[in-house]
């Protein structure tokens, strides 16, 4: 009852930690995860349960329970990992296997070999410098994925790039954690064989879940789902997770890569959103509490007495990573902001490194002090992840930029004795499906836009897309804008459409100006600032999706029709949509 009582005040104080001090560490625009870090840093055994003995009334607002932290941070690894395994699928895994296998494998491998020699040459053991080696390979899965989905960026090129290393890092966690096993009972025996043996027993594991997941998941939500219970189908869902990384791990496997093979099976059945509804919360309050655990980690006063060694130590550690795979990036044809940000951004040591140095020092390869050390050093590089992280965004942007300047599309002019053409200011997606349409009607029409990068991508076959500024009349004339039939203005800014908008109708007054504007408002100050015709995408939008809905409920087309044509006949008459616009799209209808 007491010990019960004890993990009840230490939820508590999680509880509170999560509800009141990490959202002021987010309306200063702190990032949660640094939040979790520090809140770990201060209630820890390193924090202020260190002046208990002070002032006692300390005690209330401390954990002293590493233990049980630490197992509730391990569940949270493991929703993370199943929530992964959800998101994606065996076709998709397969369908990125050159990535994940190729440039995930050969960072894992390059970079361990790497610091075990970097760690050979301190006079480190062999067993110890390739445990140091292939610890310190692995980046903080559980921070990256968490920035990155925080961020919605998964879905980028930097966001598939990093899964794809961290993906394999993790598929590489347990055939680490043998080979620390192998070392410690075989003594100086080659790592080459305890990994590969340990390979082949987590191949074997892997392929028995994933049979006997295919055979029975299925059925056994069908049967389930059939009780039409909600308690029911989440026992289930919870059953399925801890109960696959648990047989993993009893397999010798790691649990977290039982739960990504299990959210990988969920993946591939009907049942997926639902689940991933279900699971979203536990996940982020579990994951909180892993972020605290290693802030945990961190002892100030260890800190504070190697201030110098430390920083060396950490800064090192990115120096290190990060050039090995920024050039791994670009040998597996990432260009060079994607490598780049991706090599800032997995530099960190992570939560697996603390598992393998805390296992090789309960195994007696690995003295206290450099343990601590070692721990130390880990905690501090995941620390400074939502730095790297802002860092190597930044860094991925120059880098864009400069390539996209490099590829800057000439502000060359048309012909002088052209005449009719179209000007379009702004060639984004509305402004590319505009000249398409002109394209298949053979009308000579120019784009102008401001975006390098997005030219240097679109211009591929094409020689009537420029950059430059639209809202300078010298531009607009260099395209001929005094001898065209129309410009029409579909940038994508408010303030830019309303300056370009402007400049042309007092440069051009006999020019027609056809606009798209964001919304009802928007669209009256285009109209004030000259604008002939303007199209307020919100509005004309939702009448159509009105128009598509009614249909698909069983309301006959021509019905359907009439009801919109009524709602636009008010909103006409109370000048929220452009007469003659709704008339083409009346035609459409």
């Amino acid at each position: 009852m007491h010990a019960a009582t004890l993990h009840l005040r230490e939820v508590i104080i999680f509880l509170l930690a999560a509800g009141i001090i990490v959202p002021l560490f987010r309306r200063v625009k702190i990032s949660p995860i640094l939040g979790f870090l520090i809140v770990g840093m201060v209630i820890g055994p390193y924090g202020l349960a260190s002046f208990v003995d002070v002032a006692p009334w300390l005690r209330h607002a401390v954990i002293d329970d590493v233990e049980f932290v630490n197992a509730l941070a391990e569940m949270g690894v493991i929703f993370l990992l199943f929530m992964i395994g959800l998101e994606l699928s065996l076709e998709r895994l397969w369908a990125m296997r050159r990535l994940v296998f190729g440039l995930g494998g050969a960072q894992v491998l390059v970079t361990a070999a790497v610091i075990t020699a970097i760690a050979a040459m301190f006079d480190n053991t062999l067993p110890m410098a390739v445990i140091l080696g292939a610890g310190f390979a692995l980046s903080s899965t559980a921070i990256v994925m968490q920035l990155l989905s925080e961020q919605r960026r998964l879905g980028t090129e930097v966001g598939r790039t990093s899964f794809s290393i961290l993906l394999f890092q993790d598929l590489a966690v347990l055939p680490i954690l043998f080979m620390v096993s192998a070392f410690a009972a075989r003594g100086e025996d080659s790592p080459v064989i305890a990994f590969a043996i340990a390979m082949g027993q987590a191949a074997a594991a892997v392929v028995v879940v994933l049979v006997l997941g295919r055979l029975l998941l299925r059925p056994l939500f069908r049967f389930v789902g059939a009780a039409d219970s909600r308690e029911l189908f989440l026992a289930l869902v919870l059953l399925v997770i801890i109960g696959t990384a648990m047989a993993m791990e009893s397999a010798g496997l790691s649990a977290a890569l039982g739960a990504f093979v299990a959210g990988l099976l969920m993946a591939e059945t009907e049942y997926r959103h639902e689940v991933e509804l279900d699971i979203e919360p536990f996940k982020g309050l579990l994951l909180g509490v892993f972020f605290v655990s290693v802030g945990m980690e961190i002892d100030l006063t260890e800190v504070l007495a190697r201030p110098v060694l430390l920083g060396v130590s950490v800064i090192g550690l990115f120096v290190i990573k990060a050039p090995i795979i920024y050039g791994l990036g670009r040998a597996f044809g990432q260009s060079r902001p994607v490598a780049a940000e991706s090599a800032v951004l997995l530099s960190q040591g992570g939560e697996f490194a603390l598992l393998v140095v805390s296992m090789a020092f309960a195994l007696g390869l690995m003295d206290g002090p450099t343990a601590q050390f070692m721990l130390i050093v880990t905690s501090l590089t995941m620390m400074a992840t939502p730095m790297q992280a802002h860092f190597g965004r930044r860094l991925g942007g120059a880098l864009e930029a400069r390539g996209a300047e490099r590829q800057r599309p000439a502000a060359a002019s048309p012909p002088s004795d052209l005449k009719g053409h179209v000007v379009i200011a702004g060639y984004g997606r509305v402004g590319q499906m505009l000249a398409a349409i002109l394209e298949e009607q053979e009308m000579a029409h120019y784009a102008i836009d401001n975006d390098a990068h997005l030219l240097a991508r679109s211009r591929r076959g094409r020689d009537h897309v420029f950059f430059g500024d639209a809202s300078r009349p010298d531009m607009l004339r260099r395209l001929g804008a005094d001898r065209a039939t129309a410009l029409v203005v579909t940038i994508n800014s408010p303030q830019a459409a309303e300056r370009i908008v402007a400049a042309a109708r007092r440069e051009w007054p006999g020019l027609s100006i056809h606009a798209r504007a964001h919304d009802n408002e928007h669209a009256r100050r285009l109209r004030d600032l000259g604008a002939d015709r303007v199209v307020p995408e919100t509005v004309e939008a939702s009448l159509q999706l009105a128009d598509a809905v009614l249909i698909s409920s069983g309301l006959p087309g021509a019905t359907a029709h009439r009801i919109i044509e009524a709602h636009r006949a008010s909103l006409e008459e109370s000048g929220e949509l452009d007469e003659e616009a709704a008339e083409e799209v009346r035609e459409k209808l």
